[in-house]
């Protein structure tokens, strides 16, 4: 699977910041989880999230 993991990870980061400002302090978390997650990591951690990963296929 050939994903452009440098815009999935830019995009969770944004999608966890925006949380945090709702006053949300897991948002926080899980935005550092991003920050020093494998490309593996990255995937789950999207679709947890509930990304759909063939916007980030190559």
């Amino acid at each position: 699977m050939d994903i452009d993991y440098r815009r999935l990870r830019r995009d969770l980061k944004d999608y966890y910041g925006t949380a945090m400002f709702s006053a949300s302090p897991l948002a926080m978390f899980e935005e550092s989880k991003v920050e020093r997650a494998s490309d593996r990591d990255l995937i789950r951690l999207a679709q947890e999230a509930g990304f759909d990963l063939n916007d980030y296929m190559e």
